[in-house]
Parts: C-alpha cells; sequence; structure tokens
C-alpha cells in the first residue's frame, strides 16, 4: 500500500443556494436557508423541503448541453463535476467514484419509464461515459453515509496503488419515494429543521450534488487543498432505522480515524456532524463526542440550511466545512437554539473567526452505518 499523501485539490456542489460553492458559503453565512415550504405530492401536504428551482437548473444546464436525455439528477451531477474535469488529468489510473442513495429513483414516476433506467449502474456509466472516464465507475450507495463514504473509498483506492487520481460526484433528489419513505417512519418534520434543538422533532429533505478531485500528486496542490489525514467506517449492527443508543459505530469510526491520522483529538478545530435533527440520531452523536472527549470542539449541522440531502450530505457538508477552514470562520449551526441532547456539545451559534486546521466530518446512516473522515488544510 503506498504511503503517500492523498489531497483534496477542488471542490463544486449545486444546491437551492447556488450552483457554485462561492455562491453557497455566502449564503450560509447570511444565515439563508432553502428550505421552503412545498406542495401538496402524493400523501404529504405542507411539508418543508429544500428543493432546487427546476427553470434555473435548466437554464444552467443549457449552458453546457442540450437538456434532452438527462433526468433531474444527471443535470445536478454533471453541473457539479464539469467546473473540475482536466480532461489531461483522466487516465486509466483515474477513478470514478458515484455516490448516491436513490439515484433515478423518481423516473418510476413516469408508468412508461423502464426500470434499467433507475437501475445505479447504469446512472453510473452514463455521467462516466459523458465525461470519457477510462475505468469503470465505483458505486457507493451506503445509506446516508454515502458521500463521506465515497471521499474514504477513493482515497483508500489511490493509497492501494490502483489509481492515481479520482473524481468523486455525489448527488440525491426530493422524490415521492423517499418522502413517502422517511414519512412512513414518522420522521418528517412539520417544520425547518432543527438539529441538536430541544424542539426538535424530525428531519427536513433537501436535494444537491456535489463533487471534489482526490490526488496523490503534491504537484497539484494548492493553497486550498486539503489532506485527508484518516478515515473510518464501523457499523454497529443496531437495528434497521436506529442508532445504537451508545454511539458504539460512530465512537469506533472517529476514533479509528484518529488512530490512522496519529494525531491528538484536541487538536481538532472543528467538527462537521451529521445531525439530521431527529431524536436518536443528535443523542447518539452527542455521546460519542464525549466518549472521545470533543465535546468542547466547535460542531454543527449544515441540515437547517440544506436538509438531509442524502447520498450527497457528507461531500456537501464537506466542501463547505472545507471552506469554513479555508476562511477560518464558524457557520453557525441554523435552527438551535437551547441543546435538547443529555450530553455536552458545543453547538456553534455565532459565525466567529477562528483557526481551522483540522477538522472532522462525520455520517450516520439506516441500517447501522456510520463514517468519519479526518482533514488537515495544506499550508
Amino acid at each position: 500500500m503506498s504511503a503517500g499523501k492523498i489531497y483534496i485539490t477542488k471542490s463544486n456542489c449545486i444546491t437551492p443556494l447556488g450552483f457554485d460553492v462561492v455562491s453557497n458559503w455566502d449564503a450560509v453565512q447570511k444565515g439563508i436557508s432553502g428550505i421552503r415550504q412545498q406542495q401538496k405530492t402524493g400523501l404529504l401536504d405542507n411539508f418543508y423541503a429544500s428543493v432546487i428551482d427546476i427553470e434555473e437548473l435548466n437554464t444552467a444546464f443549457h449552458s453546457i448541453e442540450k437538456s434532452e436525455g438527462f433526468s433531474r439528477l444527471e443535470k445536478m451531477l454533471i453541473l457539479a463535476l464539469q467546473p473540475l474535469m482536466q480532461s489531461d488529468k483522466i487516465s486509466d489510473r483515474t477513478a470514478f467514484v458515484f455516490s448516491t442513495t436513490k439515484g433515478n429513483i423518481d423516473l418510476l414516476e413516469n408508468e412508461t419509464a423502464q426500470i434499467e433506467s433507475v437501475q445505479l449502474s447504469v446512472l453510473a456509466k452514463k455521467i462516466s461515459d459523458y465525461f470519457g472516464f477510462k475505468t469503470q465507475p465505483v458505486v457507493v450507495s451506503n445509506a446516508c453515509v454515502s458521500g463521506v463514504l465515497a471521499i474514504a473509498v477513493a482515497k483508500r483506492l489511490i493509497q492501494s496503488g490502483m489509481y492515481d487520481n479520482a473524481y468523486v460526484v455525489a448527488g440525491d433528489v426530493v422524490s415521492e419515494f423517499v418522502l413517502s419513505g422517511f414519512n412512513s417512519f414518522q420522521a418528517m418534520s412539520a417544520s425547518p429543521c432543527r438539529p441538536y434543538d430541544a424542539g426538535r422533532n424530525g428531519v427536513t429533505l433537501g436535494e444537491a450534488a456535489a463533487a471534489v478531485y482526490i490526488t496523490s500528486s503534491e504537484e497539484e496542490v494548492n493553497n486550498h487543498s486539503f489532506q485527508i489525514l484518516g478515515d473510518g467506517a464501523v457499523n454497529d449492527a443496531n437495528h434497521i432505522s436506529g442508532p445504537s443508543r451508545t454511539g458504539e459505530g460512530l465512537f469506533r469510526s472517529i476514533a479509528s480515524a484518529i488512530k490512522e491520522a496519529q494525531i491528538e483529538s484536541d487538536s481538532i478545530n472543528y467538527i462537521s456532524a451529521h445531525g439530521t435533527a431527529t431524536m436518536y440520531n443528535d443523542e447518539m452523536e452527542a455521546i460519542a463526542f464525549n466518549r472521545l472527549g470533543l465535546q468542547n470542539v466547535p460542531v454543527n449541522s449544515l441540515k437547517g440550511y440544506y436538509g438531509h440531502t442524502l447520498g450527497a450530505s457528507g461531500l456537501l457538508e464537506t466542501v463547505l466545512a472545507m471552506q469554513s477552514a479555508v476562511h477560518n470562520r464558524l457557520i453557525v449551526s441554523k435552527g438551535y437554539e437551547e441543546c435538547g441532547v443529555t450530553q455536552p456539545v458545543n453547538v456553534i451559534t455565532q459565525k466567529n473567526e477562528v483557526t481551522i486546521d483540522r477538522f472532522l466530518k462525520t455520517a450516520s446512516g439506516f441500517g447501522g452505518c456510520n463514517t468519519a473522515v479526518l482533514f488537515e488544510k495544506v499550508k
């Protein structure tokens, strides 16, 4: 296995708050949320979600390609990846890693849709072929850890010596299938979600796409690059939808990342947490952070701005966390007013300027999956 360093050197995102990183950073600094009340769909009425305006999406996509033959999600994925692409960087040693939970599942709302059109492998190959990748796509679909797990997978593929670099793209859309699924768990919030808050009562869904370029080449590193120090992914096998009450899987995932990074936990300056605003997830995270002595580290959830973007969430939130570190400025955890977990957590309530050299990104999901990745700013 290669002992070389692995870096993220480029990133982009497509969200209801903007179609590039700068727009999204400016929006969250102003406290703007993409969550809006939506019209009735299926069994749901007056629900909240963060949804990309279809006319804005089509206009942006028309600037690079004709819309015919591309789904809503495909347009988002292509727009996210396009600014990062360099044809001279694509070789038979370039990996293409695609992350999603549901892919084109919304196409099944059309009675004439073919089953093949919603297969994740078919979607991944379509995006891969569009950009001319020479290797077979690697699909990461592991519930809500998929986005951040895709970073860990790309890192390990490069460390193994199989690839020199990788493009990672993640995306999911708000569909009737997803909405009805979360509603069946009685997990949908009746108002915009409030992670870690005493008044939280469930998740708000959202849609987005995000992309990063990962490389082992020191020559490609710039002053906005981040080294991927370590990662961990542990399944607690607790329940099909409920996390471990002791935070065991997340605890072990973070501990594994810290061990690989060979750092002390008190050198972590910021945590970008999962923070779904469900009763059990937020409580579990607070317990895990306390077990690791991380309760005083500034922590936020970006779900109050974007909703839960499923397979895109981990990657999108990493992109915004990198911006937070670049600017040495914290992002307020929107919706939080009063602590609603039993263990102390240092939830960010002010966009203070602080030194952020290292940050931790965590995610947890259905089936007991958990992932943690540690990043360090290149100086």
